[in-house]
């Protein structure tokens, strides 16, 4: 019978101390990154499970996060899940996952008071029905952590992209081809559209900075970032007496929906039009043509979120809220740069 590894295995594979590798697997900051990493690898390589019930039932504690997005049938947040998966599972936590379709009701239940009863620790919150107010009205003492884009009160953590930045290089990747009728699909002027509205403000920040004024009519507003939204837009955008010459969609899923409107009318991408998403899915890298996009490092904003939700669930003074900006990148595929000659 294989015997059971231990944190001493852990920390000589890895080449430090007991005490580090404890550090690590229970969230706490007081390591580098290069030292975290390099258990993690450990952790990973040897099978390593750090036994949690009796540290937990001492402190009185389930052992679970919950992790609350809007839709689990969205590529984003299905692919930033296995990543917080993964690094709960480092740290010796079980995920409790649940789909609020962007209720504020439901999503409110997670945050009120007494919520912990439903035996999860602390919570990594991707609200959509929520606003920025909404979230001050909760339960004070409950380990939080915010995804996407909502301030930091001072009080829980935020972890997500610098959204005005990303957007407003995705659009000077447009004015760079030297487009001149840029449209943006995805805007949301309502109270909980801060993600959209963010973008939107990006998009307009780009033209300005070239001493141009955006299209007020080129800016189209979606109730989501799916297909269907994508398709519908394009398709007004087609009908107008002069169409676009670009589009900047503020999803993957908004931009294969263009694609599709944009193909079926016989219209070629990108010498007619060229299309930018946002989310850097898996999708995008399969379909025809590929799509350029917004890039976050979905890997970092997981392992941080839970990292930050970790350390505030083990301090018994909960330290500061902060701002953490993921790191994001452009990515050129054939929806703005065309197929390369030996493209398949």
């Amino acid at each position: 019978m294989r015997r059971e590894v231990t944190l001493r295995d852990v920390a000589e594979l890895a080449g430090v101390s007991s005490r580090t590798v404890s550090n690590v697997v229970n969230g706490y900051a007081n390591v580098t990154e290069r030292t975290r990493e390099r258990v993690q690898r450990a952790v990973e390589e040897l099978g390593y499970r750090p036994n949690v019930l009796a540290r937990n039932l001492a402190q009185g504690r389930s052992g679970q996060i919950a992790v609350v997005v809007p839709y689990l049938d969205t590529p984003y947040f299905s692919e930033l899940l296995q990543s917080v998966i993964r690094a709960a599972r480092v740290g010796g936590y079980n995920v409790l996952i649940d789909q609020t379709d962007g209720d504020p009701e439901h999503e409110r239940a997670f945050i009120a008071d007494g919520s912990r009863r439903l035996l999860f620790d602390g919570v990594i919150f991707s609200p959509l029905g929520l606003d920025q107010q909404a979230l001050t009205d909760r339960d004070p003492t409950l380990p939080l952590v915010i995804l996407g884009e909502r301030s930091s009160d001072g009080f829980f953590d935020h972890v997500g992209i610098d959204d005005v930045a990303a957007s407003r290089q995705a659009t000077e990747h447009l004015l760079d081809m030297g487009r001149q009728r840029i449209a943006a699909i995805g805007d949301q002027p309502y109270a909980t559209g801060e993600a959209a509205q963010r973008r939107t403000r990006g998009f307009c920040d780009a033209h300005k900075g070239r001493g141009l004024t955006p299209q007020e009519d080129l800016i189209i507003q979606t109730p989501r970032f799916n297909r269907i939204d994508g398709a519908q837009a394009m398709n007004h955008l087609l009908d107008l007496p002069e169409p676009p010459d670009a589009v900047f969609c503020y999803s993957d899923l908004v931009a294969l929906g263009a694609i599709r409107s944009i193909v079926s009318r016989g219209l070629r991408i990108p010498e007619d039009i060229a299309v930018i998403g946002y989310d850097d899915i898996e999708d995008g890298s399969y379909s025809n043509p590929t799509v350029t996009t917004i890039s976050p490092d979905k890997e970092w904003i997981a392992t941080t979120a839970v990292e930050r939700l970790l350390l505030r669930i083990a301090s018994d003074t909960p330290p500061p809220g902060l701002e953490l900006r993921a790191p994001h990148r452009l990515i050129v595929r054939e929806s703005t740069a065309g197929r390369t000659p030996d493209a398949r």
